[in-house]
């Protein structure tokens, strides 16, 4: 296993496991979220600029997989969808701010707030309050790098003070896209782990993969904390 998967599955094992506590009111929770499968080399991430300079040996994900949530848009809050760009804004917002994300921002506070990265979100109000825009960098561990009326993506796996090539990178996605022929609003979690140094083909073994899932819908239900009546 390489080296990036080995820092990866132990980044994901850690939050998982803190995330998924109480296992059988978590199942029922999140009951509503569901993975669905997406060809990787078809994704725009693959052919993004972003992708191609930070993973320039062009290796195969460790880890790719994407989340969904359809929410009925009567039960959004109205006005975050008369601005465009707003739902997606908050929809971030809960990732970040909400009870889902707390245990891990709580650790990666004690371990890495200091003065240079107190320029980056820490505080619970602070992450409930920003826009999000690009170069916005969260916990020293993600960083805003594109963000479109429908999504905002962060960059993942180290410190945003790494700014170069690094062994262990990612990509996390959060978007939110009103279908109105479906009177829903769909809510997606996509994240992509990858080796941007060296070659490798290593995968994380099936049970980070599995907790990483957990995580990830402990994530979607928080969030959707932001957007409901």
């Amino acid at each position: 296993m390489s080296r990036a998967v080995k820092l990866a599955s132990k980044f994901v094992l850690y939050t998982s496991a803190a995330g998924a506590v109480g296992f059988g009111g978590f199942l029922f929770v999140t009951r509503k979220s569901r993975f669905v499968p997406f060809e990787f080399t078809s994704d725009p991430i693959f052919s993004s600029g972003h992708f191609k300079k930070f993973n320039p040996n062009g290796n195969a994900p460790a880890l790719h997989d994407l989340c969904v949530r359809k929410v009925p848009l009567s039960q959004i809050k109205p006005e975050l969808l008369k601005e465009e760009g707003k739902l997606a804004e908050a929809f971030c917002a809960g990732v970040w701010s909400g009870f889902g994300y707390n245990i891990q921002r709580r650790y990666l506070e004690r371990k890495y707030r200091r003065q240079e990265t107190e320029n980056q979100l820490w505080d619970t109000r602070a992450l409930a309050e920003s826009t999000y825009d690009v170069g916005t960098q969260i916990t020293d561990h993600f960083e805003v790098f594109e963000r479109t009326p429908t999504s905002i993506s962060v960059r993942c796996g180290d410190s945003p003070l790494n700014s170069g090539v690094r062994a262990s990178d990612g990509v996390f996605e959060m978007s939110a896209v009103v279908k109105e022929g479906e009177g829903v609003a769909e809510f997606g979690l996509k994240s992509v782990f990858f080796s941007g140094e060296g070659k490798s083909e290593g995968t994380m073994p099936a049970h980070i993969q599995y907790a990483h899932r957990l995580y990830t819908k402990l994530w979607m239900e928080s969030a959707l904390r932001r957007v409901l009546k």
